[in-house]
């Protein structure tokens, strides 16, 4: 009987389903648009379109039938918090929010661990030091990726690298970090909760392990597009599906996830220096120990100028397809300037924590002798989409963090060899990309349900893509120019003027 792997993720602008075959294959897919709304100063999705979304994308999946394991997957971090009846008591609170800057500044210095302002503990800190009127109810807080896995299976369970993104995590035991567990519980002491901490997170599985099978319940609530009983992987992040479907789970591998966000997840051989807040510390799906960069803005900007152009197009009475605005502004960029003429971009529509904004405001600037050509502005736009992300790999590189091999995955690398040329000159090594870069989540979350049925005795993540998944990839490799890494030098040298103009932009309009 034929097998197939199914892998759903949540993403920020999309709902997928992929499924692989026994080979490892893409063999179907579907998917569904949706987008987060700005309501009453929080950035959150309808939990109901999910539902709407999961049925719609899975209705482009075929052979459903042949399912015999699945998993799911969604963007990271946030906040979701339920009462013991499991009903939602306040709206989503998504990664994009940069509310909790006083509970991320206190947690990071008491625990002395970077606690970035999206983790869903700063959440649940920040909404106890505004007294929040919810907090007394709560019976567990999850992630979006935890929520539909537990609404489907029952279980209340997620694996280590969505955990990660919750609370710290010891790699040794592969669960929370129990000693930064009791500091948090004695500083929320005085305040006499109802709950000790442990005790409203979900629980936490290593890749490999089952984690439920599909329910009744689950079943009906896709209106039986899918059978009871298909077993369930754990619940991961759209961070540990990316690692795996660029097979970058193994120290000094690494990869760079560009969609509506752009991260970098580097697994580390060794700790460390200092903690630094421009870095996350989370882990691969097994619990190795990552150095992340997580960036809220890469592409929302570019795409808002490619509809523009899109719309001059049509004042002439073309109508070119949106691949095909994509493909060839992205080409024209090529022909710009290696430092973009003297342009710059500002492309933060949202907060950015690792240059300390609390919100964004997109912008465009020149001098009066910039080059300003379609090819350099195009070339700034790109660049822009990856600046923040160098300003903190340039970190990791005076901490001389080793990377042998760097995959890059997502919209931003669709056009073949222009995101990725930028790419490795904003890092300085070179970068991957195999046919699955444009859609890394789902297929990684696929990859990680076949792994759990077909596993051997022992094998590890790490052996089994290594052997059964990318031997024979199809994949290509750009080492960086050295003239456009000096071009993104002199490029990044400006881009850091400019964040004192955008500060002011965002206190000012």
């Amino acid at each position: 009987m034929k097998k197939n792997y199914l892998g759903i993720e949540l993403g920020s602008t999309r709902i997928k389903a992929v499924a692989i075959d026994e080979t490892h294959a893409t063999a179907s897919s579907g998917d569904y648009t949706w987008k987060s709304t700005y309501e009453n100063g929080i950035w959150t999705y309808d939990l109901g379109e999910v539902w709407t979304g999961l049925k719609a994308a899975l209705s482009g999946v075929s052979d459903r039938e042949s399912v015999s394991a699945m998993g799911v997957s969604a963007m990271m971090h946030g906040y979701l918090a339920f009462d013991k009846d499991w009903n939602l008591l306040v709206p989503f609170r998504t990664w994009q929010n940069t509310i909790t800057g006083q509970a991320a500044a206190e947690l990071t210095e008491l625990l002395g661990f970077n606690i970035p302002q999206r983790w869903s503990i700063a959440h649940l800190y920040q909404a106890v030091l505004n007294g929040e009127e919810h907090i007394s109810k709560i019976a567990h807080i999850t992630t979006l990726a935890g929520y539909v896995h537990y609404m489907l299976t029952g279980v209340n369970a997620i694996g280590v690298g969505e955990a990660s993104g919750m609370f710290p995590i010891d790699s040794e035991t592969l669960g929370y970090d129990a000693a930064m567990i009791e500091t948090f519980n004695s500083l929320v002491a005085p305040r006499n909760l109802p709950w000790q901490l442990i005790d409203i997170l979900p629980a936490v599985l290593p890749a490999g392990a089952q984690a439920g099978t599909l329910t009744e319940s689950g079943a009906a609530m896709l209106d039986h597009l899918l059978t009871p009983g298909i077993p369930f992987a754990p619940a991961e992040g759209d961070a540990g599906t990316g690692m795996t479907a660029t097979n970058a789970v193994a120290p000094r591998t690494g990869n760079v996830s560009a969609g509506t966000s752009i991260f970098s997840m580097i697994v580390l051989e060794k700790p460390l220096a200092k903690v630094y807040e421009e870095i996350d510390l989370v882990t691969t799906p097994t619990g190795k120990p990552v150095a992340m960069v997580h960036c809220n803005n890469c592409t929302n900007d570019i795409n808002a100028w490619v509809s523009v152009i899109g719309e001059i197009a049509g004042l002439y009475g073309a109508s070119p397809t949106k691949p095909e605005l994509y493909d060839n502004l992205y080409y024209k960029s090529l022909e710009g300037d290696p430092d973009c003429g003297g342009i710059l971009v500002c492309n933060y529509m949202a907060g950015e924590g690792v240059t300390h904004m609390d919100a964004g405001r997109p912008m465009v600037l020149r001098r009066p002798d910039s080059k300003f050509t379609l090819a350099n502005f195009f070339r700034a736009q790109l660049y822009s989409t990856m600046s923040t992300l160098k300003l903190g790999m340039d970190i990791l590189a005076e901490e001389k963090v080793a990377i042998d091999s760097l995959t890059g995955h997502g919209g931003l690398f669709k056009t073949p060899g222009v995101g990725q040329r930028y790419m490795a000159a904003a890092c300085n090594a070179p970068v991957t990309c195999m046919e699955t870069a444009g859609e890394g989540g789902p297929y990684g979350m696929a990859l990680l349900a076949a792994y759990m049925m077909n596993k051997s005795e022992g094998e590890t993540l790490e052996a089994y893509l290594n052997a059964k998944v990318f031997a024979s990839a199809k994949s290509t490799t750009l080492a960086p120019d050295p003239v456009e890494v000096s071009g993104f030098n002199t490029y990044i040298a400006e881009y850091k003027k400019m964040l004192a103009v955008e500060k002011l932009a965002v206190e000012s309009i």
